[in-house]
């Protein structure tokens, strides 16, 4: 799915800890071809105060707390952590009802996907064609999954869920 051998986009952990919810993160939320490091998030939070907060974090506390040996940072790590990712803090805090959580996750899965060029590319060829011809392009897509044995939906997609702010 993703362009540049990336991996496909992890399974969401909206239930899940502090160091999964910013493995998932890691792991789904970076640009194309290149994840980012401890040492990158780190300095850039740090090397710019007045965009997050007037953080200073280290490589190692994150490395900490990605790998769960830290799980109280203060607000203001995660607050900073969440603006660099783009995710609300109540993601980060576990302060999101399971349903918020996973639909912050579901946004991330679709950035991870839309990074695919390709991918991109059929969504924005879609723009502006009529709905019944949208309809047929769904069912064409479906009809070429079930082919090749994926299932017909990609996993949690679909239906609605509340901002995640709600």
């Amino acid at each position: 799915m993703a362009a540049g051998g990336d991996a496909e986009p992890t399974s969401g952990t909206a239930g899940g800890t502090l160091a999964q919810r910013l493995g998932y993160l890691f792991a789904n939320m970076h640009p194309v071809g290149a994840a980012y490091t401890n040492a990158h998030v780190a300095e850039v939070i740090s090397r710019h105060p007045g965009e997050y907060g007037g953080v200073r974090l280290t490589e190692q506390y994150l490395s900490m707390l990605r790998n769960g040996r830290r799980d109280n940072p203060s607000p203001d790590v995660l607050r900073a952590l969440a603006k660099f990712f783009g995710v609300p803090v109540g993601y980060l805090l576990g302060d999101l009802s399971e349903r918020q959580a996973a639909h912050v996750e579901e946004e991330v899965r679709f950035l991870a996907a839309i990074r695919d060029q390709r991918v991109r590319q059929i969504a924005l060829r879609s723009v502006g064609l009529p709905p019944e011809v949208q309809d047929s392009l769904t069912a064409i897509i479906s009809q070429f999954r079930q082919q090749m044995n994926l299932p017909l939906e990609p996993p949690e997609s679909g239906g609605t869920h509340p901002p995640a702010g709600a």
